[in-house]
């Protein structure tokens, strides 16, 4: 599963999944019901497609079914990343970093930060 393309409404619900699993549908719309425009349907419907999807397996117990997720917050983090970056900045990391520095929306912790991720990777530590 390299192509990971996932929605709001999937990240949502596997955000859900990846805090606590299984959890079953009353669950998951107990958990999502905050959400402006969000109701049963709603999740009933994603869970469906992701299903489809192989975002998420269902073991039914009874009557009722429990859901977990089959890929994990990590992979998906990276490959919804690399596609932004694919898509918005042509997958230059310099340009994204460029547009971030000129927009000052790097505070002194950050920018701290980011050189020793760097200093890591050049040493092999990542």
């Amino acid at each position: 599963m390299d192509n990971i393309n996932l929605t709001n409404s999937e990240w949502y619900v596997l955000d859900c999944l990846w805090e606590r699993s299984p959890m079953t549908v009353m669950e998951l719309v107990a958990a999502l019901g905050d959400r402006p425009g969000w109701a049963k349907s709603t999740t009933i419907t994603t869970l469906r497609r992701m299903e489809d999807k192989g975002l998420v397996h269902c073991d039914l117990e009874g009557r009722t079914k429990h859901y977990t997720p089959m890929v994990s917050r990590d992979r998906a983090a990276r490959r919804e990343t690399r596609s932004f970056l694919d898509k918005v900045y042509r997958g230059s990391v310099g340009l994204m970093m460029s547009a971030l520095a000129e927009d000052q929306a790097l505070s002194k912790a950050e920018i701290d930060e980011l050189y020793e991720i760097l200093r890591k990777a050049e040493e092999g530590e990542l």
